[in-house]
């Protein structure tokens, strides 16, 4: 049975494996000191238009997001972030575990609403008392968002502008960044998150790596990185591993490429959904596709295809997610349309 569930269900993209096997026998020095991981830094740098900027690898989202925060934010310092942002929802208290109070706000279709952001950050700053209380530090987005919608550039550049003004940092959770990069609406180049950001990540597990996310601070990276890296158990000892994966996937735009094609794959259930009269909960450019499901119609599909159930719409519906990536092919989108029924009010 084919599955939708989400964009991490396979192993790895062929040109990828193709490299670690390519390379398997070759001795390189370990942490990262090899020849491949300083070719993938460099050419992270050059996509990226930042001659400067350090690139860490590190190995899966959740410990890079703690990592990262850990290391922007002061220890009397928290995180904003949208209520529904991935730190504040589905990574158990990673960032909590180090110390930093996790501040969910307002969100529109998951897009942090910067408007509460301001007003959050002006009642803070307005509170006599706030020297007793978490001092926001760091806001976090990720881009695409957890909904798999879009910041646009005016947002993010409002977010920078009042990180500026309070004296705070701006990283973005680039887990799922190929697939904003692989949309005709994504307004945001690498360029600009290397512009706007103190740090960033380019996710390669949900895009067709065996594991790994890359690390980018832009211009001023956390002193004695690699120590601090280690110092929270990230240091991987076998780092070609990651090196390898990034050097290919930046080899002849092949990340671009996974993107694009994803996003094809993504249109495509998105007319299935709706010409067999399912509504979507709200758009979604990117590989995440969500619509809503009666129980009903949850248990009748899932006998045939997989997918995700993202949570209640109320107490009779679903909201499904169906997700596209780097290994989606024609015939499983066929197997999709295949399977999916015509909605009809008896269904409903």
């Amino acid at each position: 049975m084919r599955t939708f569930e989400c964009d991490y269900t396979e192993g790895a993209h062929p040109q990828i494996l193709e490299a670690l096997l390519r390379t398997n026998m070759e001795q390189m020095s370990g942490y990262g000191a090899d020849p491949y991981t300083a070719r993938a830094a460099e050419k992270i740098r050059q996509s990226c238009g930042a001659p400067d900027a350090s690139v860490t690898f590190l190995v899966g989202g959740t410990q890079t997001n703690m990592i990262v925060l850990d290391l922007l934010a002061a220890p009397f310092e928290g995180v904003l972030t949208a209520e529904t942002g991935h730190i504040n929802v589905h990574e158990a208290g990673a960032v909590e575990f180090t110390g930093h109070k996790v501040i969910g706000l307002k969100h529109r279709d998951g897009v942090l609403d910067v408007d509460a952001l301001d007003a959050y950050l002006a009642a803070f700053y307005a509170d006599a008392t706030h020297e007793h209380m978490v001092r926001p530090g760091v806001v976090y987005l990720t881009h695409p968002t957890e909904y798999g919608t879009l910041y646009t550039k005016e947002q993010m550049l409002r977010v920078r502008a009042l990180c500026d003004r309070y004296g705070m940092k701006l990283y973005v959770d680039g887990a799922r960044l190929g697939y904003a990069l692989g949309c005709p609406e994504n307004e945001i180049a690498l360029s600009d998150l290397a512009g706007l950001c103190d740090a960033f990540s380019i996710g390669g597990t949900k895009l067709g790596l065996l594991c790994g996310e890359a690390v980018v601070f832009p211009k001023d990276a956390p002193k004695h990185l690699l120590s601090q890296v280690k110092r929270h158990g990230g240091l991987l000892a076998k780092g070609r591993v990651l090196g390898v994966q990034f050097d290919a996937m930046f080899t002849g735009r092949l990340y671009e490429a996974i993107g694009r094609e994803a996003i094809r794959h993504a249109r495509r259930i998105r007319e299935i959904l709706l010409s067999k009269g399912y509504p979507l909960a709200w758009e979604s450019p990117t590989n995440q596709q969500f619509t809503i499901l009666s129980d009903a119609e949850a248990t009748a599909l899932s006998k045939y295809v997989g997918f995700d159930l993202w949570g209640r719409r109320d107490a009779g519906h679903w909201i499904a997610r169906f997700t596209s990536s780097w290994s989606t092919t024609d015939a499983d989108v066929e197997e999709l349309e295949t399977a999916l029924p015509q909605k009809t009010a008896l269904t409903e």
